[in-house]
């Protein structure tokens, strides 16, 4: 009962095992001093059957004192058959070897063990009572918040095939971190103590835990793993989701007025963030994501490091309201010292962006103070347990990590130009998809076609006789160089490539460089195949199948043409006659008849040649304009749509990233 109610009175660490060896072993008579002597020290656990102050110690287990199964080989040594109290014991040495690896945890006692081999007898019994045990209240983001969490989702999934996994690995990494947040204790703030090798973080860690949990010391370095230390209970799976073990979770020395100051508090002692050793510095990267805020601890040497400014504190400017820059060891400085020390830290803070929460306005608390002293240590207190009183750290946190992921993500989807795919543009590749076509010259083939209908239908059969022999012989000639097929099709489809390249280019430009290139490439997609569609429509679009339409004027200018050629065919019958002595001689008549159809045909085919030139105008028009609608119709389907849909997207993820940059934080 006295080594038993020697650590109630004064408190537990909250999982037991083997005592750590820093020498040779010690009789069970020494030992048991040494831990009358430890357990002077020890934190107090609040979770102790024998605590008096206790407020669960009669309703449900603390999962805070849940085993962990990392610590389970460790955990097994804590039978009578490895006790201390057996110095015999072939594994004692092996035991104490093990334990001996450079983390710094408290060292358990013969009496510790005991009495933690009570309590967990007690977890076990209260564990039985199931309905007594009270889950901790989830964490609730409001609705600002809970948009901007949808919206970033949102962004993300339109995105996933435009933008490569890296770039949206950071926000993805938020999304997740703050569901698995939201699932866990909101009543609990977990705030890390980083700082530099020789800051002393450790001592202000126990200065605020009231009892030295942390190891401090010249070795460097001295915190190898983190300490977590929470002032009261439901803080178990938010330990675990910072992988630290049960070995090194605590309690602080219990105190009604510091537990109802500071209730909520999960304090972390951190490894020093330029700790010659990677795995430490792996460690604070690890954990800096995963916490709620943070005190950054500094020195008067290393207060301008700028391995912390540049690695640290400039990228973590958007989390001022969640930060305190702890400026230790002033009693270390003489006379005024300390505030110009401070003002230039401030100044340094300023430059890196972050805002300073002074005269009201939110942004990170500055203080200084000395751990080893005390002074300023009330204030730091006295700050924190209004912060974590707010309970919407967490939601600040979440916050400034989606403002950050956003700001990360700016380069991709958002550029000073204004972006898209202009009417101007537009009618550019419709027109270079006609010219590539043929489509002007389509139209003046079937204007020309009209014309010769026309020509045929009201010329004199004299005229019409004659152009077909001209024809036939300069066909036979040679004369007229004729391209080939060939040399056709390659330079339409030089055409549609420099057509298709332009427009691919006018509509991305302005746009981020990935969806720049999505564009380019729906463009280039579409182009394959395009010459020979344009190809086949040219075929149907182009001439319609039969002879042109017929004007109503036809009829009657052919009758017209067939009176004068009969009028020439009689006259010259009717003078053959006269020749022949067939007829009576009379030269006038026939002379007559002949005079008006030689002169009377050619004047009615080019009256009709003049009246042609209207519809065989618009003939050709009406061929050109369907082609070009052709060719227009197949490039949108092909081209600008695949483009145009690229740009939609854009335009989508766009306005999904304007929601998630809308300010708006806090707890619901």
């Amino acid at each position: 009962m006295g080594a038993v109610g020697a650590v109630g009175s004064v408190g537990l660490p909250e999982r037991a095992g083997p005592p750590k060896s820093l020498g040779s072993p010690k009789s069970a008579g020494s030992a048991g001093s040494a831990g009358s002597a430890e357990s002077a020290r020890l934190p107090h656990s609040a979770d102790s059957p024998d605590s008096p102050d206790s407020p669960d110690s009669h309703d449900s287990p603390d999962p805070w004192d849940s085993p962990d199964p990392r610590d389970s080989p460790r955990d097994s040594r804590d039978s009578p058959r490895d006790s201390p109290d057996s110095p015999e014991s072939p594994d004692a040495a092996e035991s104490a070897e093990a334990w001996d690896d450079g983390l710094i945890a408290r060292r358990v006692t013969e009496a510790t063990a005991a009495a933690l081999a009570a309590e967990r007898a007690s977890v076990l019994d209260g564990a039985g009572r199931g309905p007594g045990h009270q889950t901790p209240t989830p964490l609730a983001y409001d609705g600002p918040l809970r948009s901007r969490l949808d919206a970033l989702r949102e962004l993300v999934g339109l995105s996933r095939t435009r933008l490569d996994s890296h770039t949206l690995a950071e926000a993805g990494r938020v999304l997740d971190e703050a569901a698995a947040r939201r699932k866990l204790s909101g009543r609990h703030t977990v705030v890390a103590i980083a700082g530099a090798t020789g800051s002393g973080k450790s001592q202000l860690f126990n200065a605020l835990a009231g009892v030295a949990i942390s190891e401090t010391g010249v070795r460097r370095p001295t915190t190898a793993a983190p300490i977590a230390c929470s002032w009261s209970d439901g803080a178990a799976s938010l330990i675990d989701r910072l992988g630290i073990p049960g070995r090194l979770r605590r309690r602080p020395l219990q105190s009604p007025e510091a537990e109802a100051q500071l209730r909520g508090l999960v304090l972390v002692d951190l490894p020093d963030h330029d700790s010659a050793a990677v795995e430490h510095r792996k460690q604070v990267d690890r954990i800096l994501k995963l916490v709620d805020a943070m005190i950054w601890v500094v020195d008067p040497e290393k207060y301008a490091d700028a391995v912390l400014h540049e690695r640290y504190l400039r990228p973590m400017a958007g989390h001022a309201e969640i930060m305190f820059v702890v400026l230790n060891q002033v009693d270390r400085l003489p006379g005024e010292a300390a505030d110009q020390v401070l003002d230039d830290l401030r100044r340094l803070l300023d430059e890196d962006g972050i805002a300073l929460g002074e005269h009201g306005e939110p942004g990170a608390t500055v203080l200084a103070l000395s751990a080893l002293t005390g002074e300023g240590v009330d204030e730091l207190r006295e700050s924190l347990g209004q912060f974590v009183a707010e309970r919407g750290a967490a939601a600040r946190r979440v916050a400034a990590d989606v403002d950050a992921a956003a700001a990360e993500l700016r380069p991709v989807y958002i550029t000073g130009h204004r972006a898209g795919l202009s009417e101007d543009a537009r009618e550019e590749f419709a027109a270079r998809l006609a010219d590539a076509v043929g489509a002007t010259a389509a139209g003046d083939a079937a204007e020309r076609a009209w014309l010769r209908n026309a020509n045929r239908a009201c010329g004199t059969p004299w005229l019409r006789l004659w152009h077909w022999y001209r024809r036939r012989g300069e066909s036979a000639t040679g004369r007229h160089l004729v391209r080939t097929q060939t040399d056709e099709e390659a330079t339409a489809r030089q055409r549609v490539e420099q057509a298709v390249r332009t427009v691919s280019d006018r509509a991305s430009a302005g746009l981020p460089t990935p969806w720049a290139q999505a564009v380019r490439e729906a463009a280039v997609r579409g182009s394959q195949g395009l010459s020979e569609a344009l190809d086949e429509l040219a075929g149907r679009a182009g001439l319609p199948p039969g002879r042109p339409p017929r004007p109503g004027w036809w009829p009657a200018a052919v009758l017209v043409q067939a009176a004068m050629t009969l009028l020439q065919v009689v006259g010259g019958l009717w003078l053959t006659g006269q020749i022949a002595g067939v007829m009576a001689p009379n030269l006038g008549i026939p002379v007559l008849l002949m005079v008006c159809g030689i002169i009377g045909g050619p004047l009615v085919e080019w009256g009709c040649r003049m009246a042609a030139r209207g519809p065989a105008r618009r003939y050709g028009q009406d061929a050109e304009r369907r082609l070009r609608e052709a060719a227009a119709g197949c490039g949108r389907a092909r081209v600008l749509d695949p483009v145009a849909a690229e740009l939609l997207r854009y335009r989508e993820v766009r306005e999904q990233y304007g929601r998630v940059m809308r300010t708006g934080v806090g707890v619901g």
